[in-house]
């Protein structure tokens, strides 16, 4: 396995236990925790100057803080999206500035791209030949893509709710798809069967594997080298499985333990009212979730009701000192079709969340006149179309 040479180790989240990379590919062999990957921060030789004097502008343009070596990386270029600055928003908050972080000018419109990019990579180098995942949809579009750059099989496993365009695009991919009846869970619960009848699939869905989460976590990078080295002051991040903040609040420590950023953003989760077992948790003080019994949003891909990472994503936000949102969909939705309509911007229907969430946020005056704050929009506003047109319908638009 060609990995990075200031690569550690991986080291599970609940037992403490360390493992070779090379060798954990799935959960943690001894517990079935989460495992993450380490780095040796004090081996790298890293400046600014680094990553501003390369011309690529793919994630891999961090590869020092990317778990394998640039040369075995299976990409299509994705990352280096842009930053887009909304004035109309940081003047209703009353702050310096608002960005959107658009993940969905990625290459299959999702910030799942880079998760799968070095997921493909580890499968590709533990010399798997299949992988798989259960999704709500766009990962599960996502890894169809690069498991095929990768020359490799794909099971995906997504819900009868997810879109027609993510089913559609695993089988233009090439990937093999199973629709299950019912929600993300019963997804899951297929997933987990079928891995555990084929051993020598390999996982690639984010906390089922360690690598998937590390690529999430350049889109952090690329907001901080944007703002000419200067941390924002928050970061919203639409909030399913937990991985997007354990990612960002992951790299932001990094890139601060590196000298490269003198402070760390506060993370706060965006969740949809009808599905928000880490805002929940998040305010009844525990450090992790309770399974959310009847989900209920319109926003498939944050209707995670037993999330994962939620030990992780709580953690992420109080450790920065961050907050949990949980918005109603027709106030995430409008967060989505309003920044179309005023900034050309087009957010998935689930990111609209992010918006919903700093407006909340604002009510709670939780930003100072001076603070910058970054909205990660997630996915292609085109992918859930008949949803956002469906809101300004109801509407009477």
């Amino acid at each position: 396995m060609e990995t990075n040479p200031a690569l550690a180790g991986v080291t599970c989240t609940d037992c403490d236990e360390s493992f070779d990379a090379a060798a954990a590919t799935g959960r943690c062999p001894d517990c079935g925790g989460i495992l993450d990957v380490e780095y040796d921060l004090d081996a790298l030789d890293v400046s600014r100057e680094t990553f501003e004097n390369r011309s690529e502008r793919s994630q891999w343009r961090y590869r020092e803080l990317l778990p394998f070596a640039r040369e075995a990386a299976v990409t299509t270029n994705e990352g280096g999206t842009p930053l887009v600055p909304v004035p109309e928003l940081a003047a209703e908050f009353g702050v310096e500035a608002v960005y959107v972080k658009d993940e969905g000018r990625n290459p299959t419109g999702t910030i799942d791209d880079r998760a799968q990019s070095v997921a493909a990579t580890a499968a590709r180098e533990a010399g798997a030949t299949d992988v798989a995942l259960a999704s709500t949809g766009d990962d599960g579009q996502s890894a169809a893509a690069y498991a095929a750059r990768a020359g490799l099989e794909s099971h995906t496993f997504v819900p009868t709710r997810a879109s027609f365009t993510n089913k559609a695009m695993v089988n233009v991919h090439g990937g093999d798809m199973s629709v299950v009846e019912g929600r993300i869970g019963d997804a899951d619960a297929a997933f987990a069967d079928a891995v555990a009848e084929h051993d020598d699939w390999h996982p690639v869905q984010v906390f089922s594997t360690p690598f998937a989460h590390e690529g999430l976590k350049t889109a952090y990078f690329e907001v901080a080298e944007a703002l000419d080295w200067s941390a924002p002051d928050h970061v919203v991040h639409p909030t399913g499985r937990g991985a997007g903040l354990h990612a960002i609040a992951t790299a932001a420590r990094e890139f601060a333990d590196l000298g490269l950023v003198d402070s760390v953003p506060a993370v706060h989760a965006a969740q949809a009212e009808g599905c928000a077992p880490i805002v929940r948790a998040f305010e009844e003080g525990r450090d992790g979730h309770e399974p959310w019994e009847a989900p209920d949003t319109i926003c498939g891909r944050i209707e995670i009701p037993d999330p994962t990472g939620s030990a992780l994503a709580l953690a992420a936000v109080r450790e920065t000192g961050g907050d949990a949102v949980a918005a109603p969909d027709p106030e995430i939705l409008e967060g989505a079709t309003s920044l179309a309509e005023s900034a050309g911007l087009e957010l998935g229907a689930s990111s609209g969340a992010s918006v919903a969430a700093a407006y909340a946020l604002a009510e709670r005056d939780a930003f100072a006149s001076d603070d910058v704050l970054v909205l990660v929009n997630a996915g292609a506003g085109s992918k859930d179309d008949d949803i956002l047109r469906s809101h300004l319908m109801g509407k009477g638009i």
